[in-house]
């Protein structure tokens, strides 16, 4: 009596290992007289009952076996890079990576991946031709000057992580990054964080007087604080501790895939409770006034009613990630202000710390970095020079010879 086929084992689907499965499509008899067969690999992802599975794999070869006989059927390792990494944002990246991480490799992709490489087949792209690639990659703001190392090696993740997910699924038989080393250069001075001198600031404070009371609170937040932009925005009227004066980290605004997406800090030490100055406090009360009067002349066109954000669109909701720099850019150019990014006023107000003083391991808790050694990396110029002043304070009072006797 013939056995019943087992679970898992049908018609043209055979299992290679735990979650691998070959599928088998003939194509009829070749001039040679001899049968033809395509191949295909197929991992499962997701855990499913013996049924679930069953229908899935059956569903799966069905589309796989049309694609063959209507002869759109393209050899894995043929595929074009470009319709690889479709396969490998929707097959890994959207589900496993988080929405920051997944829009900044899609950023690279477009901008500086697939318009060199993205026209060749997967099992034709070789070592040379990415190392000349991650060699040649400029900025796309049209000045064409030379990525910075930093962009790089961010780059180079984004092929690794491609070319990995394509060797892990077969598609290709030897990874080409394989052997490629991230883009360093050893000569190459460590970037000078761009910042504003302390009249800077002081002069940036009063250009500010005219705009938009919301802009204004921005700015002295993100310089007092020292937030990053998401922080600023993420920042609701119940964040913010009057009575002892500081405001809680707990939430930033981001770029999503599909809009703007609102979710936990950075890293755990992202999340954070900041002190302030008394003067930046009764400035907050006095823009709390401000910002109720403005909800009251709204009205019932008031959309958002559940959340109270401190930097909001008339109607209440939250401003998106974008909104902030396209204001700043552009009082920068009619105020004929010194334009520096978003980020760098962050910069700025670590800096400005330093040289009051004020210890790296506090900046470093202040800043939410995870670790001192960002901090120190980061503000290494800054901090030797507070030190060097540190020195010549004790060599005014030394150099006399009459403190040691």
């Amino acid at each position: 009596m013939k056995e019943p086929r087992k679970r898992n084992d049908m018609k043209g689907i055979r299992k290679r290992s735990e979650k691998t499965y070959q599928f088998t499509v003939s194509t009829g008899k070749a001039s040679t007289n001899d049968y033809g067969r395509k191949f295909k690999t197929y991992v499962v992802t997701k855990k499913m009952t013996p049924k679930q599975l069953e229908d899935h794999l059956k569903h799966e070869y069905l589309k796989f076996k049309e694609e063959v006989l209507s002869g759109e059927y393209i050899t894995p390792e043929k595929m074009t890079f470009t319709a690889f990494a479709e396969e490998w944002k929707e097959k890994f990246a959207e589900n496993e990576l988080s929405e920051t991480t997944y829009i900044a490799h899609l950023s690279r992709l477009d901008n500086h991946i697939i318009p060199v490489i993205g026209h060749l087949s997967m099992d034709g792209i070789r070592p040379m031709m990415l190392d000349s690639l991650l060699l040649n990659l400029t900025r796309k703001d049209g000045t064409d000057k030379p990525l910075s190392n930093s962009s790089k090696e961010d780059i180079f993740k984004t092929l690794k992580s491609i070319f990995k997910f394509a060797k892990n699924r077969r598609i290709i038989k030897t990874d080409p990054m394989d052997g490629l080393s991230k883009p360093k250069n050893k000569n190459e001075a460590k970037r000078v964080v761009n910042v504003y001198e302390p009249e800077e600031v002081t002069a940036l404070f009063k250009a500010i007087g005219d705009e938009p009371y919301h802009w204004r609170v921005f700015v002295v937040l993100a310089l007092t604080g020292g937030l990053r932009r998401g922080e600023l925005l993420g920042l609701e009227w119940s964040s913010v501790d009057f009575e002892n004066s500081r405001i809680d980290i707990n939430q930033t605004i981001v770029k999503g895939r599909n809009g703007p997406l609102i979710k936990s800090p950075k890293t755990e030490t992202s999340e954070r409770l900041v002190s302030l100055p008394v003067s930046v406090m009764d400035e907050l009360k006095r823009y709390r006034v401000h910002w109720l009067e403005e909800k009251l002349k709204m009205g019932d066109k008031r959309t958002e009613r559940e959340r109270e954000w401190l930097f909001c669109n008339e109607d209440g909701t939250h401003f998106s990630p974008d909104t902030p720099g396209r204001w700043w850019r552009r009082f920068a150019e009619r105020s004929k202000f010194r334009y520096i990014r978003l980020h760098d006023w962050r910069h700025t107000s670590a800096t400005l710390l330093i040289a009051q003083g004020v210890h790296a391991k506090i900046i470093s808790e202040r800043l939410g970095h995870s670790n001192i050694k960002i901090t120190m990396d980061t503000y290494g110029h800054a901090l030797r020079s507070a030190d060097q002043a540190a020195a010549d304070t004790f060599e005014s009072l030394f150099k006399t010879g009459e403190a040691i006797k």
